[in-house]
């Protein structure tokens, strides 16, 4: 099964961050929100993905936004913020999944509806490719929901996010090789999970 993976950001996106940051630490809402939009859908999917649940990644990605305000001051304009949104995006949705564990909740799949609005934005699809897309996404869902907290961090941020190893390994403060020992392991749970599917099950 093929993971999908987010576009990489555009060489025009990484040339105006310095000068957003700037603009957003002197007070001006409209670059700050810029900065929301041009990050939001990649920091929501990747909460979703780590916690399962819409309401848990809403509110994930609610306290990473509002950190980022906080620490505008402290972000260097010379380095791409998206590493610094990875690794504030899992601590935080590491502190929200041993809360809920406390609270006995359960890993539960996103809403196909919220699921199709991360994965593929409002983009029209045909219904052969969203039945296929959807299947995909159930498995998904299930697959990770069977995975160990730092293997599902690591095959989301490796696989699904397209990271290399030495950049987790960076984000989730480990070494690279406790990294691959993590997605090595999470690839063999996801495969043996797609393996006892049945045919007509899989996506």
């Amino acid at each position: 099964m093929a993971l999908e993976r987010p576009p990489a950001p555009t060489p025009e996106a990484r040339r105006s961050w310095p000068a957003l940051l700037q603009r957003a630490r002197r007070g001006d809402a409209r670059a700050f929100e810029g900065i929301l939009r041009r990050h939001e859908r990649r920091v929501m999917a990747t909460a979703w993905r780590l916690l399962g649940r819409l309401e848990d990644a809403q509110d994930a990605a609610q306290e990473v936004f509002l950190r980022l305000y906080r620490h505008l001051e402290k972000l260097d304009p010379e380095r791409p913020l998206e590493p610094w949104l990875y690794r504030v995006t899992v601590n935080v949705c590491r502190d929200l999944g041993r809360r809920r564990q406390r609270r006995r909740d359960v890993h539960q799949p996103l809403d196909e509806a919220a699921a199709a609005r991360l994965a593929d934005g409002d983009r029209a699809a045909d219904p052969a490719a969203g039945l296929e897309q959807e299947g995909a996404r159930s498995f998904l869902a299930r697959a990770l929901a069977g995975l160990g907290e730092k293997e599902r961090a690591a095959i989301v941020l490796r696989d699904l996010e397209g990271l290399s190893t030495r950049e987790v390994a960076r984000i989730l403060g480990a070494s690279e090789v406790t990294v691959r020992t993590h997605v090595c392991r999470a690839r063999r749970k996801i495969k043996a999970l797609h393996q006892r599917l049945t045919p007509e099950d899989r996506p």
